[in-house]
């Protein structure tokens, strides 16, 4: 038996007739703290190249997929094994280059592709007009949504409609290094506490209002062509 599958039969057995009280209390609600919690203890170990312990981080990542996959094969819905399956077969579809007749030579290449596959996929599971902005994960922490909309506003060509000075990124961009920016990051969260400010909420509240603005903008645009 693979240790993958010792690790089911573990959290089965936690889960099962005789099993333990709190697992056998969980739900996939009741556990998504502890996937965020245990992904930010995998966080910590990647940024400190802590190899060691990132072993033991990744398993408790894994543990969480698993415990996932075993309340929902618990409830009829699919099990770890067509987890497994159906990311293998979106890897295989998302690389032709790899796994086809084509051939990409460059890392910019490969991510453009994959972004055409996986729009190609989304049209097919939700005809329509595409968005102006792909759908992004509702709970990415608020600094990584706001960079994952400049990098989309950057790739469709729509910075100029967003508002935001180009022209003051770019000074700042000329500036930075990582220890530069990690202080001006700090400081900013300092400035918020000292005045009892929510900087998390308020960059998402600003990042989703510029999402709205673009969006708008577009649909006006569309509307007088």
């Amino acid at each position: 038996m693979s240790a993958i599958d010792e690790l089911r039969h573990t959290i089965a057995r936690l889960r099962g007739e005789g099993g333990c009280p709190w697992d056998r209390e969980q739900t996939h609600q009741s556990l998504a703290r502890c996937l965020v919690d245990e992904c930010s203890e995998l966080l910590d170990t990647i940024d400190r190249l802590d190899l060691p312990h990132m072993r033991e981080e990744l398993g408790d990542v894994l543990i969480q997929v698993i415990f996932h996959a075993q309340l929902a094969q618990e409830e009829g819905h699919f099990d770890l094994e067509e987890v497994a399956r159906e990311v293998n077969e979106k890897l295989i579809r998302r690389h032709p280059h790899v796994f086809g007749s084509g051939r990409l030579e460059t890392s910019e290449q490969v991510l453009a592709q994959w972004e055409q596959i996986k729009a190609v996929e989304k049209k097919e599971r939700a005809p329509g007009a595409p968005p102006v902005f792909k759908e992004l994960p509702p709970r990415l922490p608020a600094l990584m949504y706001a960079e994952a909309v400049w990098r989309q506003l950057g790739k469709k060509g729509l910075a100029g409609q967003s508002g935001v000075d180009s022209g003051r990124v770019a000074r700042l961009a000329a500036e930075l290094d990582p220890e530069t920016l990690g202080r001006m990051l700090f400081e900013i969260a300092a400035a918020a506490q000292s005045r009892d400010l929510d900087p998390e909420g308020s960059l998402r509240r600003h990042a989703d209002g510029l999402i709205r603005h673009v969006e708008r903008r577009v649909q006006e645009a569309a509307a007088t062509a």
